[in-house]
């Protein structure tokens, strides 16, 4: 493996030496001058410099060089030959397919293993891919300060080599998602649009890349209150899916269109998209996703009112999830089933499922795990409370949840929030800081959505 320099890069001339060697050894076993091997796009005098280390090839030249010596662009410019590192590929199918199949623990060993084999090898866009797979096993498990590192030593690794952004939109992405399940919304929407913005400008259209992006924008958006936002983004991710052949893409962006659509209250669109990703899923048997479209449906039946059904759907989600251990999505869920229960008579049942939610144990929620559920699982608390008679109890929560979904950025939460506590606080007379409350409400729906870019992403170009 080459050296390194303190700022961890390849050292330049040692790079030059390693292939300059490396192109004359093969030459002279292939029996080659090196005028044979320079034209018609070269000349002998090139190769001669390039071999005596005193020039390093373009990627142009190494893929013209590979195909006159009939080897691999990987094993001319890397050393490595072209098998080991189909191998690893083939291995990281495999462990994907083993963390699809449940077995987070077995795939995060596997991924483990192939970081440091390509690692050794030097093969960045493996190891890169390797430590990807690690932080999609931490976020399925929960781990999100670890999952985030994962991500962005993916990210740093494909930089130093030179990927191109589409490259590391996959690890990016991932990073967003750790951010965004941590309740920092705001962080969230800057990693992607940013990466939108820099695909787009530099004219890099890259639909696979990009309708990731834009599915993943949707969340963020939707937890800030930004509908139109999460909109633009579902519509843009629609036209994009025609050019994407990876199912599983395209599963994820019907997944996250039918929550733009359930807010704009077409209901049964959003079942059909959901149905769609269901069927894909199914087709790809990745049951965590799978359990993602049944909560989704849990979510949608519970607004049109349908709570047996919506039970049945979030329960079956929750099941799969817990299964597989996946603590931080099992715990989000049961907020959900926590307001079906409350909304169908069963309060003591909901009142003890968020109680432990929010006990301090290591799966519960907390303003660094789950912020934007935290604060739901105190408003449902609080609305059982006032159920109760219990006005204090009630203020509690309301004010434990205002604070989690002000930290989170949740704009159009926090405004529902306020209202249910303005009134609460009008009720026991206390007018005047009703009204504050209400102010504080209305000043958040007042410009919801509002991100640290300002302006919405740029559409691609066309």
């Amino acid at each position: 493996m080459a050296k390194r320099t303190t700022q961890g890069e390849a050292d330049p001339s040692q790079d030059r030496a390693l292939i300059g060697r490396r192109v004359l050894r093969l030459r002279t076993e292939r029996g080659l001058t090196q005028r044979a091997l320079a034209e018609p796009a070269y000349t002998a005098a090139y190769i001669s410099t390039l071999e005596a280390g005193k020039v390093r090839p373009s990627e142009t030249a190494l893929r013209y060089l590979a195909d006159r010596l009939d080897v691999s662009f990987e094993e001319l410019a890397s050393g490595q030959p072209a098998h080991l590192a189909t191998d690893l590929r083939m291995r990281l199918t495999d462990a994907r397919q083993v963390l699809a199949a449940g077995a987070v623990q077995d795939a995060a060993e596997r991924f483990a293993a192939l970081a440091g084999e390509a690692g050794e090898l030097a093969l960045a866009a493996e190891q890169s891919a390797a430590l990807v797979g690690l932080g999609d096993c931490a976020l399925e498990s929960g781990d999100l300060d670890p999952a985030i590192a994962h991500f962005q030593a993916a990210e740093d690794l494909l930089a130093e080599a030179g990927a191109p952004l589409p490259q590391r939109v996959p690890a990016l992405r991932g990073r967003a998602v750790a951010h965004l399940l941590a309740g920092d919304l705001r962080y969230s929407c800057y990693l992607l649009e940013n990466a939108i913005d820099q695909l787009n400008a530099a004219g890099l259209h890259d639909p696979n890349a990009l309708l990731l992006l834009y599915s993943a924008v949707i969340a963020p958006y939707m937890d800030m209150g930004a509908q139109a936002r999460a909109a633009q983004a579902a519509d843009l991710a629609l036209a994009l899916a025609p050019q994407v052949d990876d199912p599983a893409l395209v599963a994820r962006m019907h997944r996250g269109v039918a929550r733009t659509l359930l807010a704009a209250g077409r209901a049964a669109e959003a079942d059909a998209s959901l149905a769609r990703a269901q069927e894909l899923y199914q087709q790809l048997q990745i049951r965590s996703e799978l359990a993602h479209c049944h909560w989704m449906r849990g979510y949608l039946r519970a607004q049109d009112g349908d709570l047996a059904q919506a039970e049945d759907e979030l329960r079956t989600a929750r099941g799969i999830l817990a299964d597989r251990r996946a603590t931080l999505y099992t715990v989000q869920i049961d907020v959900e089933l926590a307001d079906v229960l409350r909304r169908r008579g069963k309060t003591d049942e909901a009142q003890q499922l968020l109680a432990q939610l929010i006990g301090g144990l290591d799966a519960g929620l907390s303003a660094e795990r789950g912020a934007v559920h935290a604060g739901g699982a105190h408003r449902l608390l609080g609305l059982i409370a006032e159920e109760r008679a219990d006005p204090q109890g009630a203020e509690k929560h309301y004010r434990t949840a205002l604070n989690l979904l002000e930290h989170a950025g949740a704009a159009g939460d926090v405004a529902d929030l306020c209202r249910l506590l303005g009134d609460l606080l009008r009720r026991t007379g206390r007018t005047e800081a009703a009204l504050d409350v209400y102010r504080t409400g209305l000043g958040h729906r007042a410009a919801p959505g509002t991100t640290t870019l300002g302006p919405a992403p740029a559409s691609p170009p066309a």
